[in-house]
């Protein structure tokens, strides 16, 4: 008998991110891109927003509503919370739906998570509502989404730069050959330019205030383009609170001020990246010397990172095209290629096959 309901199921891909969390749906391509924010009233224990909404409400919220990340460094740190974030995700995958079919998910994790960090990945999204989760290494998932030619005996090297972690890895024969997992990333950004407000200016700043000088004139490296302030260095005016006087207070920075403010955070990615370069087999660094060092996440996006890593390296970098989108679009092409791309799935169990029509969901 044929089930009318059978070719609702869609499965899912998810990069499951510590600052943003997209999905891409089998056949229809990215259709939610969202912050990892959950608000909750504590006195109530009850969740009031998910996603951008719950974002517009960090530092603007009373004492007992908390708005926060459920993801910590990539890991997941409150368990219900994120469960509950993973279900509003998937539903919300499947918007203008009458019905919401259990998925198959595949959910992209960092490099170096432990089997427990794994197992409460695969249990909040099956507690969400996926039928069966399967995961894949983020820089995997982006070397796919590049269009990098990782199932060939070649070195490709990626450096995925998100918001709670930094991942590096060699990638041949469609497996990681080398790889490491920083805890320096997108936020740990933010949070050099909150202390060099306090420690330069004694002004206290929020969150989204640090991010937004860090996207308007952070840089890794002294670039010559887009000189509009005094002295030719791009500038900006930033709001807190002056934490002598206790008032408001308003100063302007420029750019070479939050460069040398970034400037040790960077310098470990930098050094990470030249370790993993040194351990890697001579045969696979020609590989990577000839094709390049590709960067993807949002963090790669800082102003003359790429120009900083060549230089520091040797080796030509280059940003992919879209790197904010490269982890779940290539967990999207593993869904719709699953048979030639099985293998790069950290799960080894078998993928199960799409249900025929007629068969229960």
């Amino acid at each position: 008998m044929f089930n009318p309901f059978s070719n609702l199921r869609k499965d899912i891909a998810i990069d499951l991110g510590t600052a943003t969390t997209l999905a891409y749906v089998k056949g229809e391509g990215i259709v939610l891109t969202e912050p990892s924010v959950v608000a909750i009233n504590q006195k109530t224990g009850q969740v009031l927003a998910i996603g951008q909404e719950a974002k517009r409400m960090v530092g603007r919220t009373p004492a007992h509503i908390v708005a926060s990340r459920p993801l910590v460094k990539g890991v997941i740190s409150d368990f219900e919370i994120a469960e509950q974030m993973l279900k509003y995700f998937i539903e919300g995958s499947y918007k203008n739906r009458v019905v919401f079919p259990r998925p198959r998910v595949i959910i992209g994790i960092p490099c170096g998570l432990t089997e427990v960090e794994k197992k409460s990945v695969r249990d909040a999204a099956k507690n969400a509502g996926a039928r069966k989760v399967y995961l894949i290494e983020q820089p995997v998932a982006a070397a796919i989404g590049a269009r990098l030619p990782i199932q060939e005996p070649g070195g490709n090297f990626i450096v995925d730069i998100g918001g709670g972690t930094t991942d590096i890895a060699v990638i041949s024969l469609g497996g990681i050959v080398l790889a490491q997992s920083l805890k320096i990333a997108g936020d740990k950004l933010d949070q050099d330019i909150i202390d060099f407000s306090q420690e330069e200016y004694r002004l206290l700043i929020g969150s989204r205030t640090a991010e937004k000088v860090k996207i308007k004139i952070g840089s890794a490296y002294s670039s010559k383009g887009n000189k509009t302030g005094k002295d030719g260095k791009e500038e900006m005016p930033i709001r807190g609170r002056n934490l002598i006087t206790g008032l408001p207070e308003e100063v302007i920075v420029n750019e070479d001020s939050i460069r040398i403010a970034l400037q040790k955070s960077v310098k470990q990615i930098v050094s990470a990246i030249k370790d993993t370069i040194e351990a890697t087999p001579p045969e696979l660094v020609a590989d990577v010397m000839a094709r390049g060092i590709f960067l993807a996440g949002g963090g790669s996006m800082l102003k003359g990172l790429d120009e900083l890593i060549a230089k520091e390296t040797k080796i030509p970098t280059k940003i992919i095209e879209d790197p904010l989108t490269a982890v779940v679009r290539g967990a999207g092409m593993v869904l719709e290629n699953i048979d030639q791309l099985e293998d790069v799935l950290s799960e080894k169990e078998e993928f199960e096959p799409p249900r025929q029509p007629g068969e229960q969901v």
